[in-house]
């Protein structure tokens, strides 16, 4: 049992589970209907996603500064007692469950869901590497 962490949209891989998006926005352009047919998410978890401030921070790091500052902003965020009562329940359950948590981003090393990724294994999740 395990968690995968995945782009959102991409083919899912077999015995994946259920697919969390930790994104802000649902995907432009699709009807709600398709969001889980398309391979998009099954479920819809936005509190562990960056704040839009911090996300324009991340979209717009070009320099390896910009990026730690990000990172820094991101890990902050998410050092919240709700956000991390969710990262523990993630850990907990890919003990005992296959599933996926993802993002849109193409390049997942300038990506959140890395920093979740090492977040989770904080946490002592299982991760499919």
């Amino acid at each position: 049992m395990s968690i995968r962490i995945v782009r959102l949209g991409s083919d899912r891989a077999g015995n994946e589970g259920i697919r969390i998006g930790t994104v802000r926005r649902p995907p432009r352009g699709i009807p709600k209907a398709e969001f889980s047919s398309g391979n998009w998410y099954d479920v819809w978890l936005p509190n562990l996603s960056p704040s839009p401030e911090t996300m324009k921070m991340g979209r717009s790091a070009t320099t390896e500064k910009e990026w730690l500052a990000f990172k820094k902003k991101y890990l902050a965020e998410m050092a919240q007692a709700d956000k991390i009562r969710v990262i523990e329940m993630l850990a907990v359950m890919s003990h005992n469950s296959n599933f996926s948590v993802g993002c849109y981003c193409e390049n997942e090393a300038r990506c959140h869901r890395s920093i979740l990724r090492d977040l989770l294994l904080q946490y002592g999740a299982e991760i499919e590497e």
